[in-house]
């Protein structure tokens, strides 16, 4: 087998010293090629094959030999998850954390890979690479060196292949360290402004949720919340709002957003967007007073839109509408539910007012929230009376439907046309999300009409 047979040269050679240096160099691009699934690199996956590549990655003393190795070793270490917990017993990790330190976009690119692949199934506890080889500090240098690349005028040329994949690796990285090692944010979130700052600066692709993006967003879930150890809120110092510019950021993520939601299935958009709906609903929490509102103005509908249904026009505010009922999605249409209740201001009464009681209705009953009084009023008269019906059924002194948002004067006749077909089914998959949702409750029994309607043997097979 000719992986054996490289390895056994390379295991000798560590000893003998019998090999040229581009002579070890060409062996171990040639095992690399070896390395492409587990069914082939079996020998690899032994403790004498993780020796033999660790030794070669970090402590020979020519660096092209050591990437080349470390290259062959970040390949192991990913097809065969039990290589980890032996390169941990060979007390190697703290060589690829003092690697890190090096001013090398290839020797980040290889070293956070592998650290990121110890945070699986091994017993590694990373804080003494914390505590005693800089590993927040190694980290944040990476980042802010990548941020100098990227420039708001695109004066610069774009950064390369090695160093782009490096800085997915490094972002991956800080994100699981964040996530397992909350006790180390605080150092970890130094690397917010420069996160910021490349994705402000970065240009997107399309479709716009890959690689970096997707790994700046989900780098900045954590360090939103726990920048420092006291709230930003108001803060002058917030990475978040900075001056002059303090919406510059939110529209990014919001520009974003809408492109995404423009671009995806619903069933893409489940895994890809919902990190960025979570950091939009974090970033809120903690945004200045002043900055609240645009926020608001930006992913509510607007009064405009209320000549027809809520939702049915092409805007983001409708699109998340429409999401907010997906019955594809449950994780997006969880967050982006809660997203436009929380820019509601978490109050049940502006939540039915801004999104109209149709879209509202399924969140609040799954919530145990109370559902306002004047909204169902609303829904069988058209009528309510006091101050809290005025303020759900009016806009602009216009009356609106508080079921669907629209203004009153502007509903078709009661002999409007029939739904199409792709309305009915659209009607139909909204009608089973609440029925789902209200049966998840447990507060009343409901059984959805159809399934009701195959038990009752009401449908019959068709030939």
């Amino acid at each position: 087998m000719e992986i054996t047979r490289l390895m056994d040269i390379l295991e000798s050679d560590l000893e003998e010293k019998n090999l040229l240096p581009p002579q070890r160099n060409a062996l171990l691009t040639e095992l690399k090629t070896h390395i492409r699934s587990a069914d082939d690199a079996g020998p690899l996956f032994t403790y004498d094959g993780v020796k033999t590549l660790s030794r070669h990655s970090f402590d020979s003393n020519s660096m092209i030999t050591s990437r080349e190795a470390a290259k062959c070793l970040a390949n192991v270490l990913l097809l065969e998850g039990k290589t980890r917990q032996i390169f941990v017993d060979l007390e190697y990790p703290v060589k690829a954390a003092q690697r890190l330190k090096n001013d090398n976009r290839e020797d980040e690119l290889l070293n956070s890979r592998i650290l990121f692949l110890l945070t699986y199934n091994t017993t590694l506890d990373f804080s003494q690479l914390f505590d005693e080889n800089q590993l927040a500090e190694s980290i944040n240098q990476n980042i802010v060196r990548h941020s100098k690349s990227y420039s708001k005028t695109g004066r610069r040329d774009p950064p390369n292949a090695i160093s782009t994949q490096a800085l997915s690796e490094t972002l991956k990285l800080l994100f699981n360290l964040s996530q397992y090692y909350p006790q180390y944010l605080s150092t970890l979130a130094k690397s917010a402004p420069s996160i910021l700052k490349i994705l402000c600066c970065i240009h997107l692709a399309t479709p716009v949720l890959q690689p970096p993006v997707t790994y700046l967003v989900n780098a900045l879930l954590n360090l939103s919340v726990n920048y420092d150890d006291k709230p930003h809120k108001d803060s002058d110092h917030n990475p978040y709002f900075p001056k002059p510019d303090q919406y510059c950021n939110i529209d990014r993520f919001i520009s974003i957003l809408d492109n995404a939601v423009r671009t995806y299935t619903e069933e893409q958009l489940e895994t890809l967007v919902t990190p960025l709906v979570t950091l939009l609903r974090k970033v809120f929490e903690f945004a200045p007073s002043h900055v609240r509102p645009h926020m608001q103005t930006a992913l509510l509908p607007s009064n405009s839109e209320r000549s027809q249904p809520l939702g049915h026009s092409n805007t983001l505010a409708s699109r998340l509408l429409r999401l907010s009922n997906s019955p594809v999605a449950p994780s997006l249409r969880e967050s982006v539910s809660s997203l436009l209740f929380e820019l509601s201001d978490k109050d049940a009464t502006s939540f039915v007012r801004n999104v109209g009681y149709g879209f509202a209705s399924g969140f609040l009953m799954t919530h145990d929230l109370p559902v306002p009084v004047s909204a169902t009023e609303g829904w069988s008269t058209g009528q309510s009376g006091g101050d809290l019906g005025e303020k759900l059924t009016s806009v602009d002194g216009k009356e609106i439907n508080p079921v669907t948002g629209q203004i009153r004067e502007m509903e078709p006749e009661a002999s409007e046309e029939e739904m199409t077909e792709e309305e009915k089914e659209r009607e139909a998959e909204r009608l089973f999300v609440l029925f789902e949702r209200l049966k998840a409750t447990g507060v009343v029994s409901v059984k959805d009409p159809v399934e009701q309607a195959v038990e009752e043997g009401r449908f019959e097979e068709l030939e």
